[in-house]
């Protein structure tokens, strides 16, 4: 796949560099528990990262992004939290944690942790006090309690739905509810509480002391609430415009607590930095990208888009015009802990679509596996197509965030048995919703004799089943082989560390509404053909490829980079 001879150990950069590290990074998001395990109890660890370092650093990543590593109930993957400031103990210690983040920086890999800060876990100190605490408590103050609906509050407060299904309140033995988003194990923390305000700045300032780089915030458009009487209705909340003054969502007094956050970030030399998961209208993205904020914002676009040259070209236009309005730099995603992996949309029938043209899904996953039923899936089809689009985000200026197992081209797991499934979602929506378990299933390490039963995962299994067909993606399988899809990423990634210069980019006709073609400044060019009839290119200074050209033609669902590394 690669024409020019690259180095698969980069120069590494050094972790004082003043410059905005965070612009251009290509960030590597693990999911702790599904990476890497190192004492054998089916659950990935802190020391299983730690192992895997010189791993990370052969791949040529600027950045860790962990999710959740803190002490939970896994009643939703780590997200419901139990403690903000320690280690859960069955992935490692705080002494494990000191120990991994010094492997990834003498690598030169930062490290950037998810915030939760929506909710907590139900098994979470404050809310265990709040449950033994009365009505009116200061302990219940720290969150969102009300009374029932009905002649004997027996009934919720009002008919909201959650986010993983059934009602967004739940009842407590005295008969007030509690309000939960999300999972009944989630419920939401109350912002309007100082405490609730200083405890969380006291939490970034506890990582960022440990040597934390930066901070990846959970639904950052959640957190403010006006929960003045009377409550609306589920479908009055669904019908009012989401434009600052929604009573649930994107709220404009969210961005207090951002600026309050943004005092801390900047009171460290450097100043850490934080990406906002914020699902909100293109047009308030700057606002949580803005540097009196957050800094940086997640463009989710492409994960909603189909293999469609329009539909890209649409995206990155679109999230450039709004990177220039925050002065931020955009974020380019294919594949997170949270949708099906893009190799698998790519090789299955696209979905439906809405009257605003966005995939008609649930959780990402209903419309590639309902009910339990997959399509039938084009593997080669679906890897041809996913290797293109990462070597056109690649290319693209920004941060491009890549989803551990996507380098080995893996597909989603479809063949998970209900009694070994774990997200909420299958269970709240009585298995209607498969939810997220099948991009979440554990890395495949080795083959062959080494591989032990779980893939080289670890020596005692994995927490979820691995299939079979995982032995054809292993890491030493691939590691080796300068055909495979991890070599792809090996290269594109050291290529783009020495390439991407600067933000610019310039769109170049191609005379095909299928071919998308965009130069950087510096002479690198990016082409990629998302159509099935071969393109015939002008330039041979190939410097890597996604398939192989034949006499100087492109084949279909293919990328070519071209460029001078001379000249760079």
């Amino acid at each position: 796949m690669s024409i020019v001879d690259v180095a698969t150990s980069p120069t590494q950069n050094p972790l004082s560099d003043p410059a905005p590290w965070w612009r251009q990074a290509a960030v590597y998001q693990i999911y702790p528990r599904s990476f890497a395990d190192s004492n054998g109890d089916g659950l990935g660890d802190l020391p299983g990262i730690t192992s895997k370092a010189d791993y990370l650093h052969e791949l040529g990543i600027d950045a860790v992004w962990l999710s959740p590593f803190y002490p939970s109930a896994l009643a939703d993957g780590g997200y419901d939290v139990a403690d903000y400031r320690d280690v859960d103990p069955r992935l490692g210690t705080l002494t494990d944690f000191n120990a991994m983040l010094h492997a990834l920086h003498t690598r030169g890999i930062r490290v950037v942790v998810d915030i939760v800060p929506n909710h907590t876990s139900d098994q979470h100190t404050w809310f265990q006090e709040a449950l033994a605490s009365e009505r009116g408590s200061a302990a219940r103050a720290r969150y969102i309690f009300r009374e029932g609906s009905g002649p004997d509050g027996a009934l919720p407060p009002t008919d909201w739905v959650a986010a993983f299904g059934g009602s967004s309140w739940e009842q407590v033995p005295d008969g007030q509810w509690y309000l939960h988003s999300f999972a009944i194990e989630q419920p939401d923390l109350n912002w309007a509480n100082p405490e609730v305000r200083d405890d969380f700045l006291t939490t970034l300032r506890f990582w960022s002391d440990r040597g934390v780089d930066g901070f990846r915030i959970d639904v950052a458009h959640m957190l403010t609430k006006d929960l003045t009487e009377p409550l609306p209705s589920q479908a009055q909340l669904d019908a009012l415009p989401r434009d600052g003054m929604h009573p649930m969502v994107d709220r404009d007094d969210v961005h207090e607590i951002y600026a309050e956050w943004r005092q801390v970030f900047n009171s460290y030399d450097p100043p850490r930095t934080a990406v906002a998961e914020a699902w909100v209208d293109k047009a308030r993205v700057p606002l949580y990208a803005s540097p009196q904020g957050l800094g940086q914002a997640f463009n989710f676009d492409l994960l909603e888009a189909d293999f469609d040259a329009g539909q890209f070209e649409t995206v990155v236009r679109d999230n450039l015009t709004l990177a220039e309005l925050s002065g931020s730099s955009s974020t380019w995603v294919l594949s997170n802990h949270d949708v099906v992996r893009h190799a698998t949309r790519y090789g299955l029938p696209q979905p439906g679509r809405d009257e605003t043209g966005r995939p008609v899904r649930k959780h990402g996953v209903d419309w590639v596996i309902s009910g339990g039923v997959s399509p039938v899936l084009d593997r080669p089809a679906g890897e041809r197509r996913a290797s293109a689009a990462t070597l056109f985000m690649l290319g693209l200026p920004g941060s491009s965030y890549l989803y551990q197992g996507e380098e080995l081209g893996l597909h989603e797991v479809a063949e998970i048995p209900a009694a070994d499934r774990q997200d909420p979602t299958f269970f709240r929506s009585a298995g209607t919703d498969l939810g997220r378990d099948g991009c979440r299933v554990p890395l495949p390490w080795e083959t062959g004799s080494d591989a032990g039963s779980a893939f080289g995962f670890g020596t005692g299994g994995s927490h979820l089943p691995q299939p079979g067909w995982f032995s054809d993606y292993t890491v030493a399988g691939q590691a080796l082989d300068p055909a495979s899809s991890l070599e792809l990423y090996r290269s594109a990634l050291s290529l783009r560390r020495m390439l991407q210069t600067d933000e610019q980019l310039e769109w170049i006709p191609t005379g095909r509404s299928e071919v998308l073609r965009y130069r950087r400044p510096n002479g690198w060019e990016i082409v990629t053909n998302f159509g099935t009839e071969p393109y015939q290119v002008d330039r041979d200074d190939v410097l890597l490829a996604s398939r192989a050209l034949d006499a100087g033609t492109l084949p279909g669902e293919a990328t070519v980079w071209f460029g001078d590394l001379a000249a760079n």
